[in-house]
């Protein structure tokens, strides 16, 4: 990423980075503003990102997560290279000018290697953070807090800051000769990726929890030599009462976190990222930025959205198209997931009729990491392909996707069944722009 040049003479158009760091520092002086971050690597999810921050006219943060997309090509199959090159080129196709998009790295540490001794796998999550900030990933989350194989069984945080300021160092390094350093998040009070298993049992953070953690790092920054990028940590990771599982959601109750938002205003110029806040309600997504959680992170939301539209227009083809020509999306999927169960089996609990259901729609959306499944893939194709060439009528477009349908009649979009899945998961990225003040 490099900041637009401009005519001699002529103003200087803010680089992304900067005019995120002037949003934060609006949020603290008061103004319910904040940027919302986009964790998922679907093309249609990215798709309808880029729309949704086209007709804002915004900023858009991207975030791929050290489990996604690192040296070794992550469960996406992508190095940061590669990542950034997939995303830009899906800019590209929706003309979203790259001058306004920021892409982030979540959880960057050994995490991957975790079942490996821990100075093996510190030197790969090296290599992998070396590898995010060539490639001008601009912000990043440094999260050493992960046991690995021979650490003892509880990280001391002193020794959690020490591994994310060698992180750090090694950031610096490879994004010493970019136009745009990266910025910082920090700290390990955050929800387990995906949604929690069990029931939802939450603690907020407790100020001398916060205050411990920016201590020790800064502590750790200032003996690697690293006091300028200490003061591109724009962000500290805490758990503010939110929460989602298979079934259930823990929305945010603002006087549970209220020391917590009035705190941050005696800290550093710091603001706190919000992690797991899929599915909150419009007035929760609100109230947390009001009260300084300027990050709001979302992803498995995205494509449960996404999977929720597919499946309606699934319905829809069942009804509307001939046995002989169906996709049978629905039914590829799940015997998939049957036959390749690593990704959901330690997710959820129950007898079989309780597994397929939550198979399907768990809000945890297990079912994500299965999109780029070539059978899936292809059913998805012949899913579009057939409603794409053979409209259904109206009112059976309403039966199943009904905000949609309302769409097509105020002529919003197209009865088209991209259309339709871009509009639902925009859905929820407008209710995260309105949030955050974008729209």
């Amino acid at each position: 990423m490099t900041t637009q040049t401009n005519p001699p003479g002529s103003a200087t158009v803010e680089n992304p980075v900067s005019a995120m760091r002037r949003i934060f520092r609006e949020n603290r002086a008061g103004n319910a503003h904040g940027i919302y971050s986009v964790c998922s690597a679907h093309p249609l999810v990215l798709d309808a990102a880029f729309a949704q921050a086209s007709a804002d006219k915004s900023l858009l943060l991207i975030e791929a997560t050290c489990n996604q997309v690192n040296q070794d090509g992550g469960y996406t199959g992508l190095t940061p290279s590669g990542f950034r090159d997939y995303v830009h080129s899906i800019a590209a196709g929706a003309d979203y000018p790259l001058e306004q998009l920021i892409l982030g790295g979540d959880h960057l540490g050994p995490n991957p290697w975790r079942s490996q001794p821990a100075a093996t796998a510190m030197e790969k999550a090296s290599v992998m953070v070396h590898a995010y900030a060539l490639a001008g990933f601009a912000k990043i989350h440094l999260d050493a807090s992960m046991r690995c194989a021979d650490d003892p069984t509880v990280l001391s945080d002193a020794e959690i800051a020490e591994r994310a300021a060698r992180l750090c160092e090694v950031a610096e390094d490879a994004a010493a000769h970019s136009s745009i350093r990266p910025v910082y998040i920090v700290g390990t009070e955050v929800p387990i990726p995906g949604g929690a298993q069990g029931e939802l049992e939450i603690d907020v953070t407790s100020i001398a929890n916060v205050q411990k953690t920016l201590e020790v790092h800064r502590y750790a920054f200032e003996r690697h030599g690293l006091s300028s990028a200490w003061e591109r940590v724009v962000g500290v990771v805490v758990q503010p009462g939110v929460e989602f599982g298979d079934e259930a959601i823990a929305d945010y109750i603002p006087r549970n976190a209220a020391e917590l938002s009035h705190w941050i205003l005696s800290a550093e110029e710091i603001v706190f990222e919000a992690h797991s806040t899929d599915y909150q309600m419009a007035d929760s997504l609100r109230h947390l930025v009001r009260d300084h959680f300027a990050i709001l992170k979302v992803g498995p939301e995205l494509t449960f959205v996404l999977r929720k539209a597919v499946f309606g227009l699934a319905h829809i083809e069942e009804e509307w198209i001939s046995d002989a020509g169906r996709s049978k999306i629905r039914a590829i999927f799940d015997r998939v997931m049957v036959e390749d169960p690593g990704n959901w089996q330690g997710y959820y609990r129950g007898d079989a009729h309780q597994l397929r259901i939550a198979r399907a729609y768990s809000l945890s959306d297990r079912i994500r990491y299965y999109w780029p499944n070539a059978e899936v893939s292809s059913a998805l194709s012949v899913l579009i392909e057939n409603l794409l060439h053979h409209s259904a009528p109206l009112p059976l477009v309403a039966q199943y996707l009904p905000f949609q349908a309302e769409a097509i009649r105020r002529g919003e979009i197209a009865n088209d069944p991209r259309a339709m899945i871009r509009h639902s998961v925009r859905q929820t990225l407008a209710r995260y722009s309105q949030a955050c003040g974008l729209s």
